[in-house]
C-alpha cells in the first residue's frame, strides 16, 4: 500500500459521519500513522503530526460553509504539507550546476532530465562528464546529451578536476551541469574530489540526487553531503515506484534541505518541480490541472494547440504519440484526481496504446486516410493483423473505435465555443467560462 492509498483509506473513516467525535478521530489517526510509518516516515515525526491533527480536529470549529468532514480533511492536508518541507525552483539564468550522489541514486539520468527541463525553457545547456568511478557514466551522459540536444564534454581515464577545468573553458552555454563521481558512501576520497571540483567550478547550485527507496536515511545522507560541500537542494528519484517516498521527503525537510525536483518515471520528461501542497493534494486525490496542462504543452508537437481541419488516422497517430510522451497513464490519472483507478485498468490502457500504435504502423497511407478500405476488405484486416502481430478482432475493434472518435471530433468541429475553450486550455490559459 502506498502513502496516498493509506491516507485516503484513513479519511474514509470520517466520510458520511453525522458526528465526528474523539473516537472517530483517533481511529482515523491510527490509519494515518500506519500509512506514514509504512512510508518510512520518522516515528517521532508521525506522533508529532498525529497530536497536531487531533488537537486541531477536536478544538477548531469549521469555517462557515465547510462541513466538519471537509474541515478535518483540510487539517490533514495542511499538516501533511508542513512535514513534507519546502520546494524551490532552479532559476532560469546563466549558471553552473554541480550534481552529486552515491552509486545507484540515478544521478547521471537526472542530469539528462534537468538538461531537458532547462532546454525546453529556452536555456542552452552543456554537460561535463566528471564521473571517473563508473565506467558507463561517460557513455550514458554522452547518449543523454545527444537525446536532449545539449553540448557534451568529457575525457576518459582522466583526472576529474582537469576535466571540469577544461570543460568550463570549452563549453559556452547558459547552463553548465557537472556530473561527479559516486561511491557506496561519502568517504574521505570522494569528499576531497568533490571539494576540488567545487573550488574550480564555483557552482551556483550543488544538488544531491537520492533515491526514494532509501526512506528516512535520506536525512543522514543529505546532512553528510551538506557538511562536506554545502547543498542548495536535492532531487528525490523513483517517486513513482517506491513506497518510501514520503519518508525521503520528510527526512529532507528535517535536515533542512529543500527539494528541487522529484523523479516520477524513466523518460526524460518524467521530472517535476517539487511543490509540497500539490504533492499532498495528489496523494489525497485532488486534481492538479496546472501540472496536467504543463504536461500537455510539453508533450504536444509544434502547432498542436490548433485543432486540425481534418481528423484521420495520421492525425490520431500524432495525438497518440504526444499522449505517450506525457508519461505513464498512472501519473496522468493522478493529475486528474483519479487515484483509485485499478492497476489492471491502467495496464490494459497501456496495452491498448501499444496495440493501436502497432496496427497504425502496419497500415498503408491510403488506409490511414480512409479506414473504410479496411472495414470493407477482410484481406486488409488479415494483412494488418499479420504485420502488427495483433489479432484480426483487435484490428477491427480499432477501426470501430476510430469511427466513434471521428464522430466525436466532427461534433466538436460544430461546437465553436468548445473549440475555443479547448484551444485556450492547450495554450495554458485555462477555460473561458
Amino acid at each position: 500500500m502506498d502513502l496516498g492509498d493509506g491516507i485516503r483509506k484513513a479519511l474514509t473513516k470520517i466520510t458520511g459521519k453525522a458526528l465526528i467525535d474523539e473516537s472517530v478521530i483517533k481511529s482515523m489517526l491510527k490509519d494515518i500513522q500506519r500509512a506514514l510509518i509504512l512510508s518510512d516516515v520518522n516515528i517521532e515525526l508521525v506522533y508529532k503530526i498525529s497530536k497536531e491533527i487531533e488537537k486541531r480536529a477536536l478544538n477548531e470549529k469549521p469555517p462557515i460553509g465547510r462541513s466538519m468532514n471537509e474541515h478535518v480533511s483540510a487539517i490533514v492536508y495542511e499538516e501533511l504539507t508542513k512535514i513534507m518541507g519546502e520546494g524551490r525552483k532552479i532559476e532560469l539564468k546563466k549558471q553552473t550546476i554541480m550534481v552529486l550522489g552515491l552509486f545507484g541514486s540515478g544521478k547521471t539520468t537526472q542530469i539528462g532530465k534537468i538538461s531537458n527541463y532547462l532546454k525546453k525553457r529556452g536555456m542552452s545547456v552543456g554537460v561535463i562528464a566528471a564521473d571517473m568511478m563508473r565506467p558507463a557514466a561517460y557513455d550514458q551522459l554522452e547518449q543523454l546529451s545527444k537525446q536532449v540536444g545539449c553540448n557534451f564534454y568529457g575525457k576518459r581515464n582522466a583526472n576529474s578536476s582537469d576535466v571540469v577545468k577544461e570543460g568550463l573553458q570549452r563549453l559556452k552555454n547558459d547552463v553548465i551541469i557537472i556530473d561527479t563521481s559516486g561511491r557506496d558512501a561519502l568517504d574521505d576520497e570522494l569528499t576531497t574530489e568533490l571539494k576540488s571540483i567545487e573550488q574550480i567550478a564555483k557552482p551556483d547550485e550543488k544538488i544531491l540526487v537520492m533515491s526514494a527507496d532509501i526512506g528516512q536515511i535520506a536525512k543522514q545522507q543529505a546532512e553528510e553531503f551538506n557538511k562536506s560541500v554545502g547543498l542548495t537542494g536535492v532531487i528525490i528519484t523513483k517517486m513513482d515506484g517506491s513506497g518510501k517516498g514520503g519518508g525521503a521527503l520528510t527526512a529532507c525537510s528535517v535536515a533542512g534541505i529543500k527539494v528541487v525536483f522529484i523523479g516520477v518515471g524513466e523518460k526524460l520528461d518524467d521530472i517535476e518541480e517539487f511543490n509540497p501542497g500539490k504533492f499532498v493534494g495528489r496523494l489525497l486525490g485532488v486534481p492538479d490541472f496546472e501540472a496536467l496542462i504543463e504536461k500537455v504543452k510539453t508533450a504536444m508537437p509544434e502547432g498542436a494547440n490548433e485543432i486540425p481541419e481534418e481528423f484521420d488516422i495520421d492525425t490520431f497517430y500524432k495525438q497518440l504519440k504526444a499522449a505517450r510522451n506525457m508519461g505513464p497513464l498512472k501519473g496522468l490519472f493522478e493529475m486528474m484526481g483519479m487515484v483509485n483507478v485499478p492497476k489492471d485498468v491502467v495496464e490494459q490502457g497501456e496495452q491498448k496504446m501499444d496495440q493501436y500504435e502497432a496496427i497504425i504502423n502496419s497500415m498503408t497511407k491510403a488506409e490511414r486516410k480512409n479506414p473504410d478500405l479496411v472495414r470493407k476488405h477482410p484481406s486488409r484486416v488479415t494483412r494488418i493483423a499479420n504485420g502488427s502481430g495483433i489479432s484480426p478482432s483487435t484490428v477491427k475493434e480499432f477501426i470501430t473505435q476510430f469511427g466513434k472518435m471521428k464522430k466525436m471530433y466532427e461534433q466538436l468541429q460544430k461546437n465553436k465555443g468548445m473549440q475555443k475553450n479547448l484551444q485556450r486550455m492547450l495554450k495554458g490559459k485555462g477555460f473561458g467560462f
